[in-house]
């Protein structure tokens, strides 16, 4: 499945509840069903930086792809990162430093999250381009 695809994916499941309050939940429910990161990556290093809350994201390169692993302590940063991660994962760097994220916009998000969280999700954004663009000069060399 393709990052438009995968986003598209994203826009049609929010379309199906009519108020804010279910969209949160369903951010929640995201957020509990990512895939645990492994406690060693849990470092300082592995912290997103502009975020309130704390979100560790993870890259591990294989086949060509990216996979992003992440947690935060916060339950709607949560699942914020959970859908990011959902989104750009199993990708090529390529593929993810090219990508127009616009699922966002779509579903209302930036506008209803508050200004921390929403610098949060673009400091999330930019460090996975920031991985892919790392890994593409390193597949480059």
């Amino acid at each position: 499945m393709t990052i438009d695809q995968k986003q598209d994916e994203i826009i049609q499941d929010f379309e199906l509840f009519d108020d804010w309050m279910e969209k949160y939940e369903y951010i929640i429910q995201l957020g509990k069903d990512l895939p645990m990161i492994h406690e060693q990556y849990k470092t300082d290093e592995n912290l997103i930086k502009g975020c309130q809350s704390r979100v560790w994201l993870h890259a591990d390169y294989k086949d060509g792809k990216l996979f992003f692993t992440a947690d935060s302590d916060a339950l709607i940063t949560k699942g914020l990162v959970s859908m990011v991660v959902q989104v750009l994962s199993e990708h090529t760097p390529q593929e993810i430093a090219d990508a127009n994220i616009y699922f966002v916009n779509k579903i209302g998000l930036q506008s209803h999250l508050s200004p921390t969280r929403s610098n949060g999700l673009l400091s999330m954004l930019k460090q996975m381009k920031m991985y892919s663009v790392a890994y593409l000069s390193k597949t480059l060399q």
